[in-house]
């Protein structure tokens, strides 16, 4: 048997199981035609735009369908949609005139066919058991796990066994040596950690001071991509901004999507690549697991989220709540909680960044004493085409197919705007007499680059930008500094809450510290697309670097690190109460 005669086997077992739903032969094939097509359609997308097929994880997108659709382009739609009719029509027509002279069933008959197909599906529930019937099973036909590079499991042994056999997430792997005693020990090494860099450190009520998080939706510099030429740069006022402040470049676990991941990254600290590789979303599947999850929300007395778009998208209604947020105004919210600015740009579809940085300014000014605002924009998202009046941005290279080419000018005409707007913000808070820091980042690149041989390119196709920057108020009273240089060239999202504490002279806890420590001390980390190894490791010279190859200090540093992952996420929880005081 091989992974083909198996998927066959599947498919057909499950078509059996509409036959025994419905009893009516071309009923249950119109049924069984129009979701594999659906199916086939929305995972084609998926790997154009993100190189990763459709999981169990992306179910939960489907309560936001209408917003799946907007990013879709019309002709698609309306391809979509005609094919759709069709095959429904014919099968109708073909019911009506045939239909009685088809098999039917016995009630017993159809039970047995639905049970078989649930049963079917039901038992790659254990398919990441290695001591599992399903495992042998699936290892008998050919499958290989690849979870690592959940691409190249559904090239190689089909999406549908890929999707089925990532039922079921192990959130993490338990490290080695992980009890209680060892955490215990653990805490204690970071509580004299914190003591040491606290000693440099002036402020110590991180409260009073208003620290923003804005993920800036698909932002990365064009210009950087191998392969690929601008006629002019879209970006000069935040390459600007990048000389004179600390900066540098972020290795995202995502290409073309993933945005929630590198939120969640960044406001927990927390790795992705050092999960289980078939967990594709924490926010859906780890978040919903914990009781009051560390995040940076939790060090203030006030923390509210902003996101121009909808509100349950990633399931973030709920994960705000988790972590501490007492408002998230989104497009869904109303009456107080409304958004104040939903402008829409000339030729663009989502509500621009300018809006939203005044969004995060009126709530700056709402709060009269320090806050948290994790501000997620929306401008940038895909599809890419606009219809410009006046874009003056072309390109050349072979990074990009011809019938991509549109779609960069379009993005870099949206990262212009959000140049602009990004440097009217910032000198908007260096008016306000208050401290005020900002970390700001692209969470990945968009998914246009079609010309470019991702596996080549691995790690300049996972780097985008980001910066720290203090308001003028802060860096006048000893609440920021300007530019910090120390491991700051190339780092990843876990790493921001070290860094803003840095830069804001901000005393930290055990946790913070050990932050701090993987930040300073460690390469920048991501998960990996290569089946090699789950674990991406970039030096400050954005150089792959082995996790065998670490010194003995930094592989007891990232096994602290993964033991206080893993305690915080799917352990004991040891450490949950204590790490962070």
């Amino acid at each position: 048997m091989n992974t083909y005669l198996l998927t066959t086997a599947i498919i057909f077992i499950i078509y059996l199981g509409l036959y025994g739903l419905f009893n009516r032969f071309f009923y249950a094939s119109a049924v069984f035609f129009v979701f594999f097509f659906i199916y086939a359609v929305a995972d084609r997308m998926k790997v154009i735009y993100r190189s990763e097929p459709i999981l169990p994880s992306d179910l939960l997108l489907l309560k936001n369908t209408k917003s799946l659709l907007a990013m879709l382009t019309p002709k698609l739609i309306v391809t979509v949609l005609v094919a759709l009719i069709i095959v429904i029509a014919v099968f109708v027509i073909l019911e009506l005139r045939f239909g009685k002279r088809m098999l039917r069933f016995k009630p017993i008959t159809r039970l047995i066919f639905v049970g078989l197909t649930a049963l079917s599906i039901g038992i790659f529930y254990t398919a990441n058991d290695n001591n599992s019937f399903t495992y042998r099973l699936l290892a008998a036909s050919g499958y290989t796990n690849l979870d690592s590079n959940i691409n190249k499991s559904a090239n190689t042994n089909g999406p549908m066994l890929t999707f089925l056999g990532n039922m079921y997430v192990n959130i993490m792997e338990k490290p080695q040596d992980y009890s209680q005693q060892t955490m215990s020990k653990v805490v204690k090494k970071y509580q004299t950690r914190a003591k040491e860099i606290n000693k440099k450190r002036d402020n110590n009520n991180l409260s009073d001071q208003t620290l923003i998080f804005v993920l800036s939706e698909s932002f990365s510099d064009p210009t950087r991509v191998p392969n690929l030429k601008m006629n002019q740069d879209p970006m000069p006022n935040i390459r600007n901004l990048e000389n004179t402040t600390t900066s540098g470049l972020m290795m995202s676990s995502g290409y073309g999507g993933g945005t929630a991941n590198m939120e969640y990254m960044t406001l927990t600290g927390l790795a992705l690549n050092q999960f289980s590789n078939s967990l594709q979303s924490p926010y859906t599947q780890v978040v919903n697991k914990q009781e009051n999850p560390i995040n940076i929300a939790n060090s203030f007395k006030t923390a509210s989220a902003i996101h121009p778009y909808h509100g349950n998208f990633y399931n973030r209604n709920t994960v705000y709540k988790s972590f501490g947020f007492q408002s998230f105004r989104n497009i869904d919210t109303t009456g107080d909680e409304a958004l104040k600015y939903s402008t829409i740009l000339p030729g663009m579809e989502y509500i621009s960044d300018e809006s939203a940085y005044d969004d995060a300014l009126w709530q700056v000014n709402h709060v009269n004493n320090g806050q948290f605002i994790n501000l997620v924009t929306m401008q940038n998202h895909m599809p890419y085409m606009n219809n410009y009046s006046d874009n003056q941005f072309s390109n050349t290279g072979s990074a990009i197919s011809n019938k991509n080419r549109d779609q960069v000018n379009n993005y870099a005409k949206g990262l212009s705007y959000t140049d602009n707007a990004t440097k009217e913000f910032l000198d908007s808070l260096d008016k306000i007499d208050k401290p005020i820091t900002v970390v700001w980042y692209g969470d990945h690149l968009p998914g246009i680059y079609d010309g470019n041989d991702m596996y080549k390119y691995n790690i300049a196709q996972h780097q985008t930008d980001y910066f720290v920057y203090s308001n003028k108020y802060a860096r006048d009273h000893n609440q920021g500094t300007t530019k910090i240089t120390d491991a700051t060239k190339v780092t990843d999202p876990n790493g921001f809450i070290p860094l803003a504490l840095k830069q804001m002279n901000q005393k930290v806890t055990p946790y913070y510290a050990l932050l701090t420590e993987v930040q300073e001390e460690l390469p920048a980390m991501a998960r990996n697309i290569d089946d090699s190894s789950s674990n991406l490791y970039v030096n400050e010279k954005s150089k792959q670097v082995k996790e065998s190859d670490l010194t003995h200090k930094q592989k007891e540093l990232l096994q602290d690190y993964r033991l206080v992952q893993y305690d915080l996420t799917a352990g004991k929880g040891y450490t949950q109460k204590i790490i962070n005081k």
